[in-house]
């Protein structure tokens, strides 16, 4: 299983489109097999689904998340674990061993109601993957 952290200084990033790294974890068996930070070389929102796409994670772990990236998480059947806050580390251990808390319901606030995907100079559903 593949298992992507939004990250920064250790921690789980808590904005979604606005994560610059991500630590991705491989497990096998419910044990870390080995990590490493990727950054997203300037990507954000829509096409940091993608990002995580072609390196073929299972589970997103995360903070704050827009509806928008929410529904291209779930089109590329990506399990998502938002509300996460603390240690990036320490939370992949929490999901391994069941006993991660999240809230499902999380949302950022800032893209309810103001978010024109046609407004931000690109188009949030047509992004392609790009191999790492």
């Amino acid at each position: 299983m593949v298992i992507a952290v939004t990250y920064e200084n250790g921690q789980v990033f808590q904005h979604f489109g606005h994560s610059e790294n991500f630590k991705i974890y491989e497990s096998e068996d419910g044990k870390i097999l080995k990590s490493e930070v990727c950054g997203t070389d300037g990507q954000g929102h829509g096409a940091l689904a993608g990002f995580l796409h072609s390196y073929k994670v299972d589970v997103l772990i995360c903070g704050g998340i827009g509806g928008g990236a929410r529904n291209a998480l779930a089109e590329m059947g990506i399990r998502l674990y938002p509300g996460v806050t603390g240690n990036a580390d320490e939370a992949v251990e929490s999901f391994l061993n069941g006993t991660l808390s999240y809230a499902p319901d999380t949302v950022c606030s800032h893209h309810e109601g103001e978010h024109n995907c046609g407004g931000h100079g690109h188009d949030c559903g047509g992004h392609s993957c790009k191999s790492h």
